[in-house]
C-alpha cells in the first residue's frame, strides 16, 4: 500500500549548501523529519549545480520518511546569471538594467521548459521574455 503524504513543503535552497540551520531547520523541524539526512541527500543531489538556487518540493509521509523533487532554478535567477545584472529594475519595464540576446533567451527557456506550462521552446521563450521585461531586462530582436 502507498504511504500517506501528510505534508508538502516548498523551499528554495542554494545547491549543495543545505544545513540544518535556518531557514531549512525552522521549516522542516516541526515536520519531524531527520534534518541531517535531508541536508545530506539534498547536497549530494545538487553538488553538480553549485552556485544556483534550486526550488525543492519535499513530500513528508506519515511515518516521517520523506522524498523530494528538485526543480529548475527560478527564471529571474537565470536571467540575472546570464546577463550579469545584480538585480532587476525597481521601476519594472520602464527602466532597462541589462540586455538579453535571443540565443540567451532560448538557452534559459530550454532550462526552464520542464517546469513551465508550455509545450515547446518558442512558448517557453515568450514566458521567459515576459519575466525579463518585468525585471527591466531588454530582449534584443533579430
Amino acid at each position: 500500500m502507498a504511504k500517506e503524504i501528510t505534508k508538502k513543503i516548498k523551499l528554495q535552497i542554494p545547491a549543495g549548501k543545505a544545513t540544518p540551520a535556518p531557514p531549512v531547520g525552522t521549516v522542516l523541524g516541526p515536520a519531524g523529519i531527520n534534518l541531517q539526512e535531508f541536508c545530506t541527500k539534498y547536497n549530494d543531489a545538487t553538488r553538480d549545480r553549485m552556485g544556483d538556487i534550486l526550488p525543492v518540493e519535499i513530500s513528508i509521509y506519515e511515518d516521517r520518511s520523506f522524498d523530494f523533487v528538485i526543480k529548475t532554478p527560478p527564471t529571474p535567477f537565470l536571467i540575472k546569471k546570464v546577463t550579469g545584472a545584480k538585480k532587476g529594475s525597481a521601476k519594472g519595464s520602464t527602466e532597462t538594467v541589462a540586455t538579453l540576446t535571443k540565443a540567451q533567451l532560448k538557452e534559459i527557456a530550454e532550462i526552464k521548459l520542464p517546469d513551465l506550462n508550455a509545450y515547446d521552446v518558442e512558448q517557453a521563450m515568450k514566458i521567459v521574455a515576459g519575466t525579463a521585461k518585468n525585471m527591466g531586462v531588454k530582449v534584443e530582436e533579430d
